[in-house]
C-alpha cells in the first residue's frame, strides 16, 4: 500500500504526518521523502547515511560534424529544448523533458542522449525505519526526474508513506500519481482553505482516493470543515493546536514521543486509511 502526504501549501504539517505515521507502522513500512528542494524527513530520524545514488537525466547532445542543419528536431521539441540559430542547433538543457523524439527524428543521426547529474537519492535507516530522499542539486529546474527515481526504490512488500512536495505543480502530481491513497494536510485558516481546495481538484483529477487531516485545529474558524462537509470530503483526523507538539517539531522530536496519547490517533488514522482503500 502506498500512501501519499500533500498539501497545497508549504508548512501544514506533511512531514510530521509522514514521519510520525512511519514511526508508528516500523518495522513494516518504508519511508520516502519526495520534497527533492528541501527534504527534511532525516531531522527527525537519526541514523547515517549508508547509501548514495547518483541520478542522472538523459539529454539531448549534438555531433555538429554529422548535423545537416535540416532542423527536424527544433521543430519536433514541444519544450523548446533544441533551437536552431541559423545552421547552428542549440540545446537548453534545462528545457529537456528526456522523450528520446529528437533522437527517433533526426535523419542523419547526429543526436545521442548523455547523461547529466541532477540530484542524489540518500538511503538511510533509523529506528527501524527505512527513509529514502532525493536531495536535487543546486541550479537543476526540473524535479519530476529525480522524484521518478525516488519512487523507484519503492519496496511493494510493505506500506509505504510519501513526503510530498507543498502545492500542486509538476513535482507534486509526479509524488502523488500511482499512490493507493492521498492524505491532504491543512489548516483552518482562509489560506489552508484556498490551497486544499486546489489540492483536492489536483487528486480528483488524477483519480487517487483521498481524505483530509486538519493540523493545528483551534488557530482558525470553522471553514475548512464546512468545505469538506459540503464536498463529502472525509475528515481523517484532526491535530490539536498543542505546545507541546510544537516545540518537539522545533527539536525533531516526533509527536508520537512527546505526547504519547497522540499514538492511539495516528493508529485511527491509518486504520481509517487502510479501511478506505
Amino acid at each position: 500500500m502506498i500512501v501519499a502526504i500533500a498539501s497545497g501549501k508549504g508548512g501544514t504539517g506533511k512531514t510530521t504526518l509522514s514521519v510520525n505515521l512511519a514511526k508508528m507502522l516500523a518495522p513494516n513500512v518504508q519511508l520516502l521523502d519526495c520534497d527533492v528542494e528541501a527534504p527534511n524527513c532525516h531531522l527527525f530520524l537519526e541514523g547515517e547515511v549508508h547509501e548514495r545514488i547518483i541520478v542522472n537525466r538523459l539529454v539531448p547532445h549534438i555531433d555538429e560534424t554529422r548535423c545537416n542543419a535540416c532542423g527536424e528536431c527544433a521543430r519536433f521539441c514541444a519544450f523548446h529544448a533544441i533551437a536552431m540559430l541559423g545552421t547552428v542547433p542549440l540545446v537548453f538543457p534545462e528545457m529537456c523533458h528526456e522523450c528520446g523524439g529528437c533522437v527517433k527524428v533526426c535523419p542523419v543521426k547526429a543526436i545521442k542522449e548523455k547523461g547529466q547529474p541532477i540530484g542524489v537519492i540518500e538511503k538511510r535507516q533509523s529506528q527501524g525505519v527505512p527513509l529514502v530522499q532525493g536531495r536535487l542539486d543546486i541550479g537543476v529546474a526540473m524535479a519530476p526526474p529525480l522524484i521518478r527515481a525516488v519512487k523507484a526504490c519503492i519496496n511493494k512488500e510493505t506500506t509505504v508513506i510519501i513526503d510530498a512536495p507543498p502545492g500542486t505543480s509538476c513535482p507534486v502530481l509526479a509524488t502523488v500519481r500511482d499512490a493507493d491513497f492521498t492524505v491532504l494536510v491543512t489548516e483552518p485558516t482562509p489560506f489552508g482553505l484556498n490551497d486544499l481546495a486546489l489540492a483536492v481538484g489536483m487528486v480528483r483529477a488524477l483519480g487517487v482516493p483521498f481524505g483530509v487531516v486538519i493540523n493545528r485545529t483551534g488557530i482558525g474558524d470553522a471553514r475548512v470543515h464546512d468545505y469538506c462537509r459540503a464536498q463529502d470530503i472525509p475528515i481523517l483526523l484532526e491535530i490539536p493546536d498543542d505546545r507541546r507538539i510544537a516545540e518537539a517539531y522545533s527539536r525533531g522530536i516526533a509527536v508520537i514521543d512527546a505526547v504519547p496519547e497522540m499514538r492511539e490517533h495516528f493508529l485511527n488514522l491509518f486504520n481509517k486509511i487502510r479501511q478506505t482503500i
